[in-house]
């Protein structure tokens, strides 16, 4: 078939999403004109992520009918970066540093996450002491050079870093935010002596106060650098050999959509860019159901996350945590500061191992089985009792219908496992401890994500869970019901939701510059110059990504805060009112968004720490193409089968009607108990919960008493 056969078949060009998970790789291939998307899921390969993906976006293809060059963008999302920095996987690491600052990585926050433990742990620093290297130089915190850079230094530093086999180095000199010449001599000295070595400058990367943060972020991009471009060479070498003659875009952890190249500088920038683009789209279902303030709840085979979208925008930081020591433990990982949706990591996913501890307690995770060996079901060769395996044995799962039937789970397997790690240990029987796993993963994600809530000042029973990845639907209900929610929104295609969120990805970029003046003494003439600079540069990247010149739209925000604060707000600001000085304007944005965070205001003058400008290309139309064709679809149901499924002690085994959710249409009523099957996921409505499908063809479920 030829490419404009390939076209033509449904009048426009394709697009293909690809998200990496710790167990499946996900491939969703959206075609624009046709208004149609596909879907598959396979294996991740732990040793090689890109076999997987080649292999993912061969198969779609090829189950479809397509040509690779009838493809306009390939979106990809990976963990690759994020498992380097938990796994110590990266490469061999330097830093350089201002004279007097190479123990700024130990020296940290100087603040305990834990004041009770005497033993606290701390998380290694990638740079080992040894590998730090101080040189002579000093800039003061408004730009001025107080301390000339001694370049001669340069040499023999190169030297030693060779000696020592670095591969990668971090350049972070104090305050190089406001003046990066001695960055950037650093750098172009090092090229000339050192032209294979890897360089990663603080004043690109993260250009923003905080010395701890900054330095922390500058090495993490240094210690992955060198494997991430070698993994996206990879890629693009690959889908070259297959036809595909255009730029790669990868997601980056706020959500937006980027360039290879521009990724491949940061890759920092990706450390959860699979998790924001499920948040993006939990975004998109709850925009064709009408609701804008939703808990999206990512639960895969790893891990589970949870993000609040409040107003139809998922919350956002400027500073993220990676690698924890104790998972739960804020403080106890690596800081990076960057943007990124304020996800958090909940609990445990479906490959999570189960165990009972010295009190006799059952214990879920942090420990995966990941995709290989996997749980002891997949008859990869794994033993150990995972959630996975508990979900099977409660009857949540098909044993030969997993993936469509693409898997036959053992069961077998699965009794043996949680046999031996609980049921033995703890003299109950599998069932028990299958529902025993079910409930201690489920009752720690509810409380976890009421402690987010609660943390935002947001009240969550007020909000509509959006449950994605391939476990989540499974847990919504449960979960839903110990957080006292009572309205979910359950998405078509929510085992691979991360990948559809990357389709609708805008190409975007933001670009932070640190400039610290309280408001009323802010050089705005300086200010005017540095935004336009700002805008400038990152009007620049999204054209190169092929956006035209009007599609683009830029925002500008100020971090501000009143003076002595150690936490700021990003207050909205528009160029006109930076050209004009208009402080008024300025004061009552910042008043605006400190009142909505904190719920009042002070009396103290603000200042302004860092400015914010974010570049975007337009939306792709992915809502309007997730409201798929379903002519076919019926509204009456007719169960395909049925099975016993536990719902709890008092209940127990209940016989509960299966239904191929890819039968049912608008309209199509659902009384718990009831199991809606789709290749990807299982929804599972106990008897206490009812649904109902959407015009989307979302199942709307809700609880029992509040239905009318």
């Amino acid at each position: 078939m030829s490419d404009a056969q390939d076209c033509d078949r449904d009048g426009g060009g394709y697009r293909i999403g690809v998200d990496i998970g710790g167990t499946f790789t996900d491939v969703v291939l959206w075609n624009l004109a046709g208004a149609r998307t596909e879907k598959t899921k396979l294996l991740t390969t732990p040793d090689d992520p890109s076999r997987a993906v080649m292999a993912g976006i061969q198969q779609i293809l090829v189950d479809n009918n397509v040509s690779l060059s009838a493809v306009d963008a390939v979106i990809h999302g990976t963990t690759l970066v994020a498992n380097a920095l938990i796994e110590r996987k990266g490469v061999k690491t330097g830093l350089i540093t201002t004279r007097g600052f190479k123990d700024v990585l130990e020296i940290g926050r100087e603040w305990r996450y834990d004041l009770f433990n005497l033993d606290i742990e701390l998380p290694e620093p990638i740079v080992s002491r040894p590998d730090r290297y101080e040189i002579t130089e000093r800039t003061g915190p408004d730009g001025t050079v107080i301390t000339p850079i001694s370049l001669s230094e340069i040499d023999g530093i190169a030297d030693s870093l060779a000696a020592s086999g670095i591969d990668s180095v971090g350049v972070c000199l104090l305050h190089a935010y406001r003046n990066s010449a001695h960055e950037t001599a650093i750098r172009d000295r090092l090229a000339e002596i050192s032209p294979t070595l890897s360089v990663s400058l603080s004043s690109d990367v993260s250009p923003e106060m905080g010395e701890y943060e900054r330095t922390s972020t500058t090495v993490a991009n240094a210690y992955v650098h060198p494997i991430f471009k070698t993994y996206v060479d990879l890629l693009v070498d690959g889908l070259l050999e297959l036809g595909f003659r255009k730029d790669l875009l990868l997601v980056l952890s706020d959500g937006r959509t980027v360039r290879q190249d521009t990724a491949t500088q940061f890759p920092i920038r990706l450390v959860q860019s699979g998790p924001a683009a499920g948040a993006q789209a939990a975004s998109i279902y709850g925009a064709m159901s009408n609701e804008r303030d939703l808990l999206c709840f990512d639960m895969g085979g790893t891990t589970a996350k949870a993000c609040l979208i409040e107003d139809g925008e998922p919350e956002r930081t400027a500073n993220f945590e990676v690698a924890r020591v104790f998972r739960f433990a804020e403080g106890s990982g690596l800081p990076l500061q960057i943007p990124a949706i304020d996800m958090i990591e909940i609990g445990a996913g479906g490959g999570s191992i189960a165990r009972v501890d010295r009190l006799g307690l059952i214990q879920v995770g942090p420990d995966s089985a990941s995709s290989d060996p996997g749980p002891a079901c997949y008859g990869l060769g794994g033993t150990e009792a995972t959630v996975t395996d508990a979900d099977l044995i409660l009857g949540y799962l098909d044993p030969g219908n997993f993936l469509g039937g693409k898997m036959t789970l053992d069961k077998a397997a699965a009794e043996r496992a949680l046999q031996n790690a609980v049921a033995t240990p703890l003299a109950m029987s599998v069932e028990q401890a299958a529902w025993g796993i079910h409930e201690t993963v489920t009752a720690n994600m509810a409380q976890a994500a009421a402690v987010h809530a609660i943390e935002k000042g947001l009240n969550v029973t007020n909000f509509t869970v959006v449950p994605i990845g391939g476990a989540g639907p499974v847990h919504a209900c449960s979960l839903a019901r110990k957080m006292g929610i009572e309205r979910m929104i359950c998405p078509v295609g929510a085992g691979v939701a991360s990948a559809i969120g990357m389709l609708g990805s805008p190409i975007s970029f933001e670009l932070a510059q640190a400039n610290m003046s309280r408001l009323d003494a802010v050089d705005w003439p300086q200010i005017e110059a540095m935004v336009q600079d700002m805008v400038t540069r990152g009007q620049n990247l999204v054209r190169h990504a092929g956006v035209s010149e009007n599609e683009i739209s830029i925002t500008i925000s100020a971090m501000m805060r009143y003076v002595g604060q150690g936490y700021e707000v990003d207050a909205p600001v528009d160029l006109a009112t930076i050209q004009t000085g208009n402080i008024s304007a300025i004061a009552g944005s910042f008043s605006d968004a400190y009142l909505k965070r904190f719920g009042r205001t002070e009396k103290m003058p603000p200042e302004i720490t860092t400015w914010r400008v974010v570049v975007s290309g337009p939306r792709p139309p992915l809502l309007d193409s997730i409201r798929v064709n379903h002519q076919q679809r019926a509204s009456a149901l007719t169960p395909k089968t049925a099975r016993p499924v536990y719902f709890g002690a008092e209940v127990g085994f209940v016989e509960t009607p299966v239904f191929d959710r890819e039968t049912l249409g608008p309209g199509a009523l659902i009384d718990g108990p009831a199991v809606l099957e789709e290749v990807e996921s299982t929804l599972i409505i106990p008897p206490d919960f009812s649904g109902e499908v959407d015009e989307g063809l979302n199942v709307v479920v809700s609880r029992k008493d509040q239905t009318s």
